[in-house]
């Protein structure tokens, strides 16, 4: 991995693309960015992780 010379995502934020994902646990849906799927996402509902990989891709 390397490490960017600048702000992390600067020249990304116009091309970011959003992802939602439902809950395995509860099924409410979370949003993400195509910048978040190395982090760990939570289920603002039930605190279920969420496995972002299995996420459907939405356009817009």
């Amino acid at each position: 991995m390397t490490t960017p010379q600048h702000c992390p995502g600067f020249e990304n934020f116009k091309n970011l693309k959003s992802f939602t994902c439902k809950c395995p646990k509860c099924g409410e849906p979370k949003e993400i960015f195509s910048d978040e799927f190395e982090k760990v996402h939570k289920c603002s509902k039930c605190g279920e992780e969420i496995d972002f990989t299995s996420c459907t891709y939405e356009a817009g």
